[in-house]
Protein backbone atom coordinates (compact mmCIF):
# COMPACT_ATOMS: atom_id res chain seq x y z
CA UNK A 1 0.00 0.00 0.00
CA UNK A 2 1.71 3.21 -0.91
CA UNK A 3 2.48 5.55 2.11
CA UNK A 4 2.46 9.29 2.58
CA UNK A 5 5.58 10.21 1.06
CA UNK A 6 4.34 8.49 -3.01
CA UNK A 7 1.27 10.82 -1.79
CA UNK A 8 3.26 13.74 -1.43
CA UNK A 9 5.50 13.05 -4.54
CA UNK A 10 2.97 12.27 -6.72
CA UNK A 11 0.97 15.52 -6.22
CA UNK A 12 4.38 17.47 -6.09
CA UNK A 13 3.38 18.80 -2.46
CA UNK A 14 5.45 18.09 1.11
CA UNK A 15 4.15 15.41 3.26
CA UNK A 16 2.91 18.06 5.82
CA UNK A 17 0.68 19.57 3.20
CA UNK A 18 -0.80 16.18 2.56
CA UNK A 19 -1.43 15.76 6.66
CA UNK A 20 -2.70 19.32 6.33
CA UNK A 21 -5.52 18.30 3.52
CA UNK A 22 -6.16 14.72 5.46
CA UNK A 23 -6.84 16.26 9.05
CA UNK A 24 -8.77 19.02 7.45
CA UNK A 25 -7.01 21.44 10.28
CA UNK A 26 -5.50 23.94 8.53
CA UNK A 27 -6.33 25.93 5.42
CA UNK A 28 -4.90 24.52 2.02
CA UNK A 29 -5.11 26.12 -1.49
CA UNK A 30 -8.16 24.65 -3.18
CA UNK A 31 -6.31 23.71 -5.98
CA UNK A 32 -3.19 22.10 -4.01
CA UNK A 33 -6.46 19.93 -2.11
CA UNK A 34 -7.38 18.93 -5.40
CA UNK A 35 -3.98 17.54 -5.93
CA UNK A 36 -3.69 15.47 -3.17
CA UNK A 37 -6.87 14.03 -3.09
CA UNK A 38 -6.09 12.88 -6.58
CA UNK A 39 -3.09 11.44 -5.45
CA UNK A 40 -5.00 9.70 -2.32
CA UNK A 41 -7.81 8.40 -4.57
CA UNK A 42 -4.96 6.98 -7.20
CA UNK A 43 -2.31 5.33 -5.44
CA UNK A 44 -4.97 4.27 -2.55
CA UNK A 45 -3.48 5.85 0.00
CA UNK A 46 -4.74 5.23 3.60
CA UNK A 47 -3.81 7.27 6.50
CA UNK A 48 -2.23 5.02 9.46
CA UNK A 49 -4.80 5.28 12.11
CA UNK A 50 -2.65 3.07 14.66
CA UNK A 51 -0.15 5.90 14.27
CA UNK A 52 -2.31 8.39 14.55
CA UNK A 53 -4.17 7.02 17.94
CA UNK A 54 -0.77 6.42 19.37
CA UNK A 55 0.02 10.32 18.57
CA UNK A 56 -3.45 11.50 20.25
CA UNK A 57 -2.87 8.63 22.79
CA UNK A 58 -6.66 7.06 21.83
CA UNK A 59 -7.47 3.83 22.07
CA UNK A 60 -10.80 3.91 20.16
CA UNK A 61 -12.89 2.34 22.65
CA UNK A 62 -15.41 2.73 25.14
CA UNK A 63 -16.07 1.10 27.97
CA UNK A 64 -19.23 0.22 28.95
CA UNK A 65 -20.23 -1.13 32.25
CA UNK A 66 -23.97 -2.39 33.29
CA UNK A 67 -25.20 -3.97 37.12
CA UNK A 68 -26.56 -6.91 35.60
CA UNK A 69 -26.66 -7.45 31.56
CA UNK A 70 -29.65 -10.37 32.31
CA UNK A 71 -32.31 -7.80 32.99
CA UNK A 72 -34.10 -7.09 29.45
CA UNK A 73 -34.15 -3.28 29.49
CA UNK A 74 -30.25 -2.91 29.36
CA UNK A 75 -30.52 -4.54 26.07
CA UNK A 76 -32.02 -2.04 24.38
CA UNK A 77 -29.63 0.76 25.66
CA UNK A 78 -26.93 -1.42 24.75
CA UNK A 79 -28.11 -1.75 21.27
CA UNK A 80 -28.03 2.24 20.90
CA UNK A 81 -24.47 2.69 21.91
CA UNK A 82 -23.04 -0.02 19.86
CA UNK A 83 -24.53 1.24 16.78
CA UNK A 84 -23.57 4.66 17.54
CA UNK A 85 -20.55 4.25 18.80
CA UNK A 86 -19.92 1.82 15.52
CA UNK A 87 -20.89 4.94 13.27
CA UNK A 88 -18.08 7.22 14.79
CA UNK A 89 -15.32 4.50 14.57
CA UNK A 90 -15.44 3.22 18.18
CA UNK A 91 -15.49 -0.34 19.75
CA UNK A 92 -16.72 -1.23 22.57
CA UNK A 93 -15.71 -2.77 25.48
CA UNK A 94 -19.15 -4.09 27.97
CA UNK A 95 -18.62 -4.75 31.32
CA UNK A 96 -21.57 -6.78 33.98
CA UNK A 97 -20.23 -5.55 37.59
CA UNK A 98 -23.02 -7.88 38.76
CA UNK A 99 -23.27 -4.90 41.47
CA UNK A 100 -19.85 -6.08 42.20
CA UNK A 101 -17.86 -3.53 44.03
CA UNK A 102 -14.56 -5.35 42.94
CA UNK A 103 -15.40 -6.01 39.33
CA UNK A 104 -16.45 -1.88 39.32
CA UNK A 105 -13.49 -0.96 40.27
CA UNK A 106 -11.25 -2.91 37.71
CA UNK A 107 -13.04 -1.71 35.06
CA UNK A 108 -12.25 1.82 36.51
CA UNK A 109 -8.44 0.68 36.44
CA UNK A 110 -9.51 -0.11 32.59
CA UNK A 111 -9.70 3.50 32.19
CA UNK A 112 -7.69 5.26 34.68
CA UNK A 113 -4.75 2.98 32.67
CA UNK A 114 -5.98 4.32 29.64
CA UNK A 115 -7.39 1.17 28.09
CA UNK A 116 -10.32 2.87 27.07
CA UNK A 117 -11.12 6.95 25.67
CA UNK A 118 -13.86 6.44 27.67
CA UNK A 119 -16.60 5.54 30.09
CA UNK A 120 -20.69 4.86 30.03
CA UNK A 121 -22.00 3.17 33.45
CA UNK A 122 -25.48 2.04 33.49
CA UNK A 123 -26.49 2.45 36.77
CA UNK A 124 -27.24 4.45 40.30
CA UNK A 125 -23.64 4.13 41.42
CA UNK A 126 -20.22 6.03 40.63
CA UNK A 127 -17.48 3.70 41.73
CA UNK A 128 -14.97 4.87 43.81
CA UNK A 129 -11.99 4.77 41.74
CA UNK A 130 -14.09 6.70 38.90
CA UNK A 131 -15.10 9.20 41.34
CA UNK A 132 -11.39 9.65 41.77
CA UNK A 133 -10.72 10.04 38.61
CA UNK A 134 -13.37 12.65 37.81
CA UNK A 135 -11.80 14.77 40.37
CA UNK A 136 -8.51 14.52 39.41
CA UNK A 137 -9.79 16.31 36.32
CA UNK A 138 -10.76 19.40 38.46
CA UNK A 139 -10.66 22.02 35.71
CA UNK A 140 -11.45 19.67 32.41
CA UNK A 141 -14.39 17.17 32.35
CA UNK A 142 -13.96 13.83 32.91
CA UNK A 143 -14.77 11.18 29.79
CA UNK A 144 -17.64 9.61 32.46
CA UNK A 145 -21.40 9.84 31.18
CA UNK A 146 -24.08 8.13 33.38
CA UNK A 147 -27.33 6.73 31.70
CA UNK A 148 -31.09 5.83 33.10
CA UNK A 149 -30.78 8.11 36.25
CA UNK A 150 -27.68 9.63 38.42
CA UNK A 151 -27.77 11.55 41.59
CA UNK A 152 -26.30 15.43 40.20
CA UNK A 153 -22.58 15.58 41.52
CA UNK A 154 -19.00 15.84 40.19
CA UNK A 155 -20.70 17.46 37.24
CA UNK A 156 -21.25 13.67 35.54
CA UNK A 157 -23.56 14.34 32.16
CA UNK A 158 -26.50 12.07 32.44
CA UNK A 159 -29.12 10.15 29.75
CA UNK A 160 -32.41 9.87 30.95
CA UNK A 161 -36.07 11.10 31.37
CA UNK A 162 -38.25 12.93 33.80
CA UNK A 163 -38.70 10.37 36.62
CA UNK A 164 -40.64 12.23 38.70
CA UNK A 165 -42.93 13.23 35.81
CA UNK A 166 -43.46 9.91 35.00
CA UNK A 167 -44.42 8.72 38.13
CA UNK A 168 -46.79 11.76 38.36
CA UNK A 169 -48.24 10.24 34.80
CA UNK A 170 -48.64 6.88 36.22
CA UNK A 171 -50.56 7.59 39.10
CA UNK A 172 -52.62 10.41 37.05
CA UNK A 173 -53.44 7.96 34.35
CA UNK A 174 -55.04 5.25 37.07
CA UNK A 175 -56.69 8.45 38.82
CA UNK A 176 -58.47 9.44 35.69
CA UNK A 177 -59.85 5.96 35.44
CA UNK A 178 -61.32 6.14 38.55
CA UNK A 179 -59.02 4.75 40.98
CA UNK A 180 -58.66 6.13 44.25
CA UNK A 181 -56.76 3.49 46.29
CA UNK A 182 -52.92 2.61 45.42
CA UNK A 183 -50.38 0.76 46.02
CA UNK A 184 -46.44 1.39 44.76
CA UNK A 185 -43.81 -0.98 44.55
CA UNK A 186 -40.50 0.60 44.49
CA UNK A 187 -37.07 -0.14 43.61
CA UNK A 188 -33.83 -0.15 45.84
CA UNK A 189 -33.47 2.25 48.85
CA UNK A 190 -30.41 3.81 47.24
CA UNK A 191 -31.64 4.44 43.44
CA UNK A 192 -32.10 7.84 42.68
CA UNK A 193 -34.50 6.41 39.42
CA UNK A 194 -36.75 4.73 42.20
CA UNK A 195 -36.49 7.64 44.40
CA UNK A 196 -37.64 10.28 41.89
CA UNK A 197 -40.06 8.30 40.44
CA UNK A 198 -41.98 7.82 44.08
CA UNK A 199 -41.60 11.49 45.04
CA UNK A 200 -43.00 12.38 42.08
CA UNK A 201 -46.39 10.05 42.67
CA UNK A 202 -46.34 10.99 46.33
CA UNK A 203 -46.17 14.56 45.04
CA UNK A 204 -49.07 13.81 42.86
CA UNK A 205 -51.11 12.15 45.57
CA UNK A 206 -50.62 15.32 47.44
CA UNK A 207 -51.68 17.82 45.15
CA UNK A 208 -54.98 15.08 45.03
CA UNK A 209 -55.68 15.13 48.62
CA UNK A 210 -55.02 10.79 48.23
CA UNK A 211 -51.91 10.54 50.16
CA UNK A 212 -53.88 8.86 52.89
CA UNK A 213 -54.79 6.65 50.12
CA UNK A 214 -51.46 5.41 48.94
CA UNK A 215 -49.40 2.05 50.49
CA UNK A 216 -46.15 1.90 49.71
CA UNK A 217 -43.62 -1.40 50.00
CA UNK A 218 -39.90 -1.52 48.75
CA UNK A 219 -38.81 -4.06 45.84
CA UNK A 220 -35.57 -4.00 43.81
CA UNK A 221 -36.59 -3.74 40.13
CA UNK A 222 -36.84 -7.97 40.48
CA UNK A 223 -39.62 -10.18 39.34
CA UNK A 224 -39.06 -11.51 42.47
CA UNK A 225 -39.73 -8.17 44.70
CA UNK A 226 -42.57 -8.09 42.66
CA UNK A 227 -44.18 -10.82 43.50
CA UNK A 228 -43.39 -10.08 47.35
CA UNK A 229 -44.53 -6.54 47.18
CA UNK A 230 -47.72 -7.58 45.24
CA UNK A 231 -48.70 -10.34 47.99
CA UNK A 232 -48.08 -7.46 50.75
CA UNK A 233 -50.70 -5.39 48.73
CA UNK A 234 -53.08 -7.50 47.54
CA UNK A 235 -52.90 -10.07 50.86
CA UNK A 236 -54.24 -6.77 52.56
CA UNK A 237 -57.65 -6.82 54.28
CA UNK A 238 -59.20 -3.78 52.01
CA UNK A 239 -56.26 -3.70 49.25
CA UNK A 240 -55.91 -1.00 46.55
CA UNK A 241 -57.61 -1.17 43.25
CA UNK A 242 -54.69 0.02 41.04
CA UNK A 243 -50.86 -0.56 42.08
CA UNK A 244 -48.03 1.49 40.08
CA UNK A 245 -44.89 -0.61 39.95
CA UNK A 246 -40.98 1.27 39.33
CA UNK A 247 -40.57 -1.03 36.65
CA UNK A 248 -42.39 -3.51 34.33
CA UNK A 249 -40.52 -6.50 35.69
CA UNK A 250 -42.20 -5.97 39.33
CA UNK A 251 -45.20 -5.31 37.71
CA UNK A 252 -44.91 -8.88 35.83
CA UNK A 253 -44.13 -10.22 39.53
CA UNK A 254 -47.40 -8.12 40.72
CA UNK A 255 -49.35 -9.62 37.78
CA UNK A 256 -48.22 -13.31 38.74
CA UNK A 257 -49.50 -12.57 42.74
CA UNK A 258 -53.02 -11.40 41.29
CA UNK A 259 -53.32 -14.31 39.22
CA UNK A 260 -52.64 -16.76 42.58
CA UNK A 261 -55.12 -14.27 44.41
CA UNK A 262 -57.59 -15.37 41.67
CA UNK A 263 -58.14 -11.17 40.75
CA UNK A 264 -59.12 -9.93 37.37
CA UNK A 265 -56.94 -7.17 35.73
CA UNK A 266 -58.12 -4.65 35.46
CA UNK A 267 -61.73 -5.39 36.58
CA UNK A 268 -60.47 -6.42 40.46
CA UNK A 269 -56.93 -4.51 40.26
CA UNK A 270 -54.91 -2.11 37.73
CA UNK A 271 -51.15 -2.68 37.20
CA UNK A 272 -48.89 -0.12 35.69
CA UNK A 273 -45.10 -0.46 35.03
CA UNK A 274 -42.30 1.75 33.88
CA UNK A 275 -39.66 0.44 30.94
CA UNK A 276 -41.73 -0.61 28.39
CA UNK A 277 -39.31 -3.71 27.68
CA UNK A 278 -40.18 -5.74 24.81
CA UNK A 279 -42.09 -8.42 26.54
CA UNK A 280 -44.69 -5.89 27.79
CA UNK A 281 -46.75 -6.24 25.13
CA UNK A 282 -46.84 -9.51 25.62
CA UNK A 283 -47.69 -9.87 29.46
CA UNK A 284 -51.01 -11.17 29.88
CA UNK A 285 -52.52 -8.89 30.09
CA UNK A 286 -50.04 -6.09 28.39
CA UNK A 287 -48.72 -3.86 30.20
CA UNK A 288 -49.73 -0.32 30.94
CA UNK A 289 -46.13 1.06 31.26
CA UNK A 290 -44.06 4.27 30.79
CA UNK A 291 -41.65 3.98 28.27
CA UNK A 292 -38.28 5.21 28.26
CA UNK A 293 -36.65 5.75 24.94
CA UNK A 294 -34.00 2.95 25.86
CA UNK A 295 -32.36 3.21 22.52
CA UNK A 296 -32.10 6.47 22.08
CA UNK A 297 -30.54 6.83 25.41
CA UNK A 298 -27.52 4.74 24.05
CA UNK A 299 -27.17 6.95 21.09
CA UNK A 300 -27.32 10.27 23.41
CA UNK A 301 -24.72 8.89 25.89
CA UNK A 302 -22.60 7.94 23.22
CA UNK A 303 -22.87 11.38 21.44
CA UNK A 304 -22.14 13.30 24.84
CA UNK A 305 -19.27 11.42 25.45
CA UNK A 306 -17.63 11.86 22.32
CA UNK A 307 -18.17 15.73 22.47
CA UNK A 308 -16.10 14.95 26.12
CA UNK A 309 -13.62 13.54 24.34
CA UNK A 310 -13.15 16.45 21.21
CA UNK A 311 -13.47 19.15 23.71
CA UNK A 312 -12.96 18.34 27.50
CA UNK A 313 -13.18 21.90 28.41
CA UNK A 314 -16.61 22.18 27.41
CA UNK A 315 -19.30 22.41 30.10
CA UNK A 316 -21.00 18.73 30.87
CA UNK A 317 -24.02 18.57 29.03
CA UNK A 318 -27.53 16.12 30.55
CA UNK A 319 -29.79 14.99 28.19
CA UNK A 320 -33.20 14.69 29.20
CA UNK A 321 -35.49 12.89 26.88
CA UNK A 322 -39.20 12.64 26.61
CA UNK A 323 -41.18 9.55 28.13
CA UNK A 324 -44.56 8.13 26.61
CA UNK A 325 -47.33 6.24 28.21
CA UNK A 326 -48.42 3.61 26.47
CA UNK A 327 -51.48 2.07 27.59
CA UNK A 328 -52.08 -1.33 27.45
CA UNK A 329 -55.42 -3.80 28.88
CA UNK A 330 -53.56 -3.69 32.68
CA UNK A 331 -55.73 -0.50 33.30
CA UNK A 332 -59.04 0.05 33.35
CA UNK A 333 -62.27 1.49 35.58
CA UNK A 334 -62.38 -0.65 39.37
CA UNK A 335 -64.92 -2.30 39.60
CA UNK A 336 -65.26 -1.64 43.50
CA UNK A 337 -64.64 1.50 45.95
Amino acid sequence: MAGIHEVAKRAGVSTATVSRVLSNKAPVAPATRKKVLAAVERLGYAPNAWGKNLRMQRTRKLLVTVPDISRPMFSLILQGIEDSANREGYAVLLGDTHYDLGREEQYADMLQQKEADGLIFLGRKLSNRVAAIVKKHRDKIAPVVNVLGFRPQLGIPSVQIDNAAAGAEAMDHLHRLGHRSFGIVTGPDLSFVSAERLAGALAWAKKQRLDRHVTVVSGDFSVDSGVVGGERLLGRKDPPTAIFCLNDEMAMGVLHTARRHKLRVPEDVSVVGVDDIRYARYFDPPLTTVAQPMRDMGVHAVRVLIDILRDEHKPPESVRLPHTLVVRASTGPPSRW
